[in-house]
């Protein structure tokens, strides 16, 4: 297994940049790192178990949040069958089933409310959602600052090709940041699939691939300057999307409001102003000239923008709900809703 690491991280180097392939000076990066982030998911996903249970829960009882669970619809095989086919079952199908069943149209809608509404989580449950993601982008962000505080390329973005391919020695601290980052979005990846069904599933499947992807694509290629800064634009904001959803959860509308207003402020500063006027532009336009050898450049520059365009895409969301709540007074639903969200919950 070693040996067959050795052999593709040799092929890889050589692809995405030649210079490095028989360097010395790059003791830190190599493919058999990105085994770490494997285990490490599990680790994340563990903690997270941890703090739903022992923290986040409790805390969002004390705070009020609602724990309500909908109550059960009665058991009905056939109509089971059908939900679960159909989710929205189309009116000619209830049609269909009062011919085999014994029960009224009305009925069947009510039915079908009811197992709707059966599979919605609880306030408490989002709550404890954000709580989690609230504190993993709070110490990632506060923790990417201070590794890249005394770098130069955080300052200078011209200084992230300075010496490549050949001798950009990778920090530990660097290192853990990039390790960090790539497990909680692994741990996303997976947990996306159990956690509260949003609107944007597809969308949020995409942008977890793409970042998986970008994360381990730009440290194989030894872009991790480039990719340190990627990260820790795009987690300062999320920082105060997830605090105005838990202050909207345990009803404390002001401050939501005002985290929001934050939120979209440093939203539209970062992912649509520095994001693709400053990161994305150098790495199209500056990066050949600096970095001739950087052979990853369709990949890299192909995962930004298509980052870029679903942060488009939020940013129509964003801006919707920014006019809604500036017209009833207060934010009613969050940015990313459940797909069978009631928006008045609380």
């Amino acid at each position: 297994m070693a040996e067959f690491l050795r052999t593709l991280w040799g092929e890889l180097i050589w692809l995405l940049a030649p210079g490095r392939r028989k360097d010395p000076e790059f003791p830190h990066v190599s493919c058999a790192n990105l085994l770490y982030p494997l285990p490490m998911a599990v680790g994340v996903l563990s903690i997270r178990y941890l703090f739903f249970r022992y923290c986040f829960k409790p805390l969002g009882v004390y705070l009020g949040v609602k724990d309500k669970r909908a109550r059960m619809a009665p058991p009905n095989r056939v109509l089971e069958q059908a939900y679960v086919k159909w989710k929205k079952v189309p009116h000619s199908e209830i049609v269909g089933l009062t011919k085999h069943m014994d029960m009224s149209e009305r009925q069947i809608e009510r039915w079908l409310r009811l197992r709707k509404k059966q599979d919605r989580p609880s306030v408490l449950i989002k709550f404890c959602e954000g709580c989690w993601r609230f504190t993993y982008y709070s110490c990632i962000f506060v923790y990417g600052v201070v590794v890249l505080w005394d770098k130069p390329w955080l300052w200078d973005i011209s200084q992230s090709w300075v010496d490549y391919p050949h001798s950009q020695v990778v920090s530990s601290g660097l290192w853990w940041y990039y390790m960090i980052a790539l497990s909680f979005y692994v741990s996303l990846f997976f947990s996306q699939f159990f956690d509260v069904k949003r609107k944007d599933f597809w969308q949020m499947l995409v942008h977890h691939i793409a970042a998986i992807l970008l994360i381990a694509f730009s440290w194989l290629a030894g872009a991790c300057r480039v990719g340190s800064l990627v990260l820790v634009v795009h987690d300062c904001g999320d920082i105060f999307l997830e605090a105005a959803k838990i202050a909207k959860y345990a009803n404390y509308h002001l401050v939501c409001s005002v985290c929001f207003c934050i939120f979209a402020t440093l939203w539209i500063i970062t992912r649509l102003g520095i994001f693709p006027l400053w990161i994305i532009k150098h790495t199209l336009i500056d990066t050949p000239e600096l970095a001739p050898d950087f052979n990853a450049f369709y990949i890299i520059n192909g995962m930004l923008i298509t980052l870029e365009v679903l942060h488009v895409y939020w940013t129509y969301l964003i801006l919707k709900i920014a006019v809604q709540a500036a017209g009833e007074g207060k934010m009613q639903k969050d940015v990313r809703s459940s797909t069978d969200d009631d928006t008045n919950e609380n």
